[in-house]
């Protein structure tokens, strides 16, 4: 079941599952025509279908809301309906198990306790013969944290979304998450709202959700900013508002990498595949390891564990199309191959993990050891599960407090300072034909 390849053969193999993304946008388009069909009366891609939604969330604000959540949620909602009180949440609170609500509590409290930490603190002005510069981080005044629904609740979502934003001191922060079975959101998605302080909640999902957050409508205040995990509709939505909100990032398909060598053990590799791949079919799940018999072994396990899961047909749908185990050399070489993949989460269980983790660079999260499986991350740690997927950990961090500040440079001259560089401005804004630039200097030394 689990493509076995030395190294050197597997590029065209991560080739495809790092554009696993636009592999979904193709197949869902053949997917997806009849249902457009219906709802558009005719059949349209996942960015046509996106681009229509977005223009009539701008044009008719509250009714094209409510006719979407009805044709794609069979919800039927008006504007009365979108927010949820929070004593609705309250009520979800209290009726919800004990133990849910103390594992939500820890979750919390681990953290927003990680997220001060590494929050960024204003650095120190620096001051020298008349110039003083300095920098403040300020939160965006307005966040909206999108929890998706799906085939099952996401609290564990609300957590990693909202308390950074919290930490980071945003004043404004709403959770927008798609109604279940009629106009109902799911009552823990409610508790977790209601145990972290959020009085914001809006029953609408998918890509009117976003385009109501952005744009605004009759009854809803746009945000600042949106985060959070989706479907590809919603990452899609994401990237046409992106310029009207800020946003966190496009995160695709749930994704691991496991280095192992010959000291792993198969069985909690395995697991650990599995973990991410039950996620949905376009997961994928990588093993590098120095040892074809590792590999086999893993593959063996997989087999085993399978079965026994509640979503194994997702998960075996997974592996047999985006699982691959890579058999290098070395540690050395598959460090650097991880690096070149720059998965989401990226396990190391090795003899020598700390040394092999300190040679990551490109990864959403790092996780060292072998009791250090990716469930502690997406569950409690502290780090946010909201991270960057499709290799592009390359480029982006995952979220944190500090996604939801903004950096202000403070700028302060006395008289001598100016004229010392003023020669300086006037050759560069000369340079550049900006007379008025020139001007604006010149004239404090001119009205002396």
């Amino acid at each position: 079941m689990l493509r076995i390849l030395p190294q050197p053969d597997a590029a065209d193999a991560i080739a495809e599952i790092r554009d696993r993304l636009m592999l979904f946008e193709r197949e869902s388009s053949g997917r997806s025509a009849e249902l457009t069909r219906k709802v558009f009366g005719e059949p349209l891609s996942p960015k046509e279908v996106v681009d229509r939604i977005v223009s009539d969330v701008a044009q008719d604000g509250d009714d094209a809301i409510s006719e979407y959540t009805l044709k794609l949620d069979g919800a039927i909602l008006t504007p009365d309906l979108f927010r949820i009180d929070p004593s609705v949440a309250l009520r979800a609170e209290k009726a919800a198990d004990d133990a849910f609500l103390s594992a939500v509590r820890l979750a919390a409290d681990n953290v927003r306790e990680y997220q001060k930490e590494i929050r960024m603190e204003e650095p120190a002005p620096l001051a020298s013969e008349g110039r003083t510069l300095w920098r403040r981080y300020t939160p965006v005044q307005s966040a909206a944290c999108y929890v998706p629904g799906g085939l099952a609740p996401y609290p564990s979502s609300v957590i990693m979304s909202v308390v950074p934003a919290q930490v980071a001191g945003v004043p404004r922060v709403v959770v927008v998450t798609p109604p279940r079975d009629g106009k109902e959101v799911d009552p823990l998605v409610l508790a977790t709202c209601s145990v972290l302080g959020v009085r914001e909640i809006y029953r609408i999902g998918g890509v009117q959700a976003i385009a109501a957050m952005a744009l605004g409508t009759q009854t809803i205040r746009k945000v600042d900013k949106i985060v959070g995990p989706g479907n590809l509709f919603v990452m899609l939505a994401k990237k046409a508002v992106y310029g009207h909100v800020d946003i966190d990032m496009f995160a695709g398909p749930s994704e691991i990498l496991v280095i192992a060598d010959a000291s792993a053990n198969p069985d909690w590799v395995a697991a650990d595949l599995l973990s991410q791949a039950e996620h949905d079919e376009m997961a994928s799940a990588i093993l590098v390891t120095d040892s074809h018999r590792m590999a086999q072994r893993v593959d063996q396990a997989l087999e085993r564990q399978l079965p026994g899961l509640n979503r194994a047909e997702t998960a075996r749908a997974a592996i047999k199309r985006f699982g691959l185990a890579i058999v290098v050399p070395d540690l050395y070489a598959a460090a650097d191959l991880a690096n070149e993949i720059a998965p989401e989460h990226l396990e190391v269980q090795t003899e020598n993990a700390d040394e092999v983790a300190a040679q990551i660079r490109s990864a959403g999260a790092v996780f060292i050891g072998p009791w250090t499986p990716e469930a502690v991350g997406d569950y409690v740690a502290g780090p946010s599960h909201i991270l960057p997927t499709g290799g592009t950990a390359r480029l982006f961090s995952g979220l944190s407090a500090n996604t939801f500040l903004r950096a202000t440079s403070y700028v302060k001259y006395d008289e001598d300072a100016l004229r010392r560089e003023l020669q300086a401005i006037r050759a560069l804004s000369q340079a550049e034909g900006y007379d008025a630039h020139r001007r604006s200097a010149e004239k404090r030394r001119d009205d002396d």
